[in-house]
């Protein structure tokens, strides 16, 4: 397979995992570049639950989930509850803007914590019957699914008004 481009190849472990899933970060917010906000908020797949902005706010409760309450055992803030498992996805009426804000604050919590944790240090909380999983080993899930759901992205996004690309 061929290269668009050369990349440079980060000096450690870390910074290539960091790298890889701030890129993954950034293509969020490119996705969503100068996307209407009916659009936003339009459903054009079968899901009721998969808009744009129902992805973006569920990239952020991932974010959360994953650094702040599995990794560094913080309370759950998450929206989600036992009846409605889902509710992170249900933001209409809920500019994209402001979604883009809250996933990129807590994108920056997630860096902090990450900075002050070993690449095999494990979860303080991990969920109830799971095994604890390592800082490295959440770096690459998350670098999984932000890029599953910019596929996502990519999709809704061509269908909205044909924009399509990283």
């Amino acid at each position: 397979m061929k290269r668009d481009r050369a990349l440079p190849q980060p000096p450690d472990e870390r910074t290539a995992l960091y790298e890889r899933l701030r890129w993954q970060r950034q293509t969020v917010r490119k996705k969503t570049e100068g996307l209407a906000e009916a659009d936003a908020h339009r459903r054009f797949l079968p899901s009721p639950l998969m808009t744009v902005a129902g992805l973006v706010s569920h990239l952020r409760w991932v974010e959360h989930s994953w650094f702040e309450v599995n990794l560094a055992g913080l309370p759950d803030r998450g929206p989600w509850t036992d009846e409605d498992p889902d509710a992170e996805m249900k933001v209409d009426g809920v500019p994209l803007a402001r979604l883009l804000d809250e996933y990129d604050a807590q994108c920056a919590r997630s860096v902090e914590i990450a900075d002050a944790t070993a690449l095999d240090a494990v979860e303080l909380a991990p969920p109830p019957g799971g095994e604890p999983c390592s800082l490295r080993w959440v770096l690459l899930h998350l670098i999984e699914e932000t890029a599953r759901h910019n596929g996502h992205l990519d999709i809704m996004r061509e269908f909205a008004d044909g924009v399509t690309g990283e």
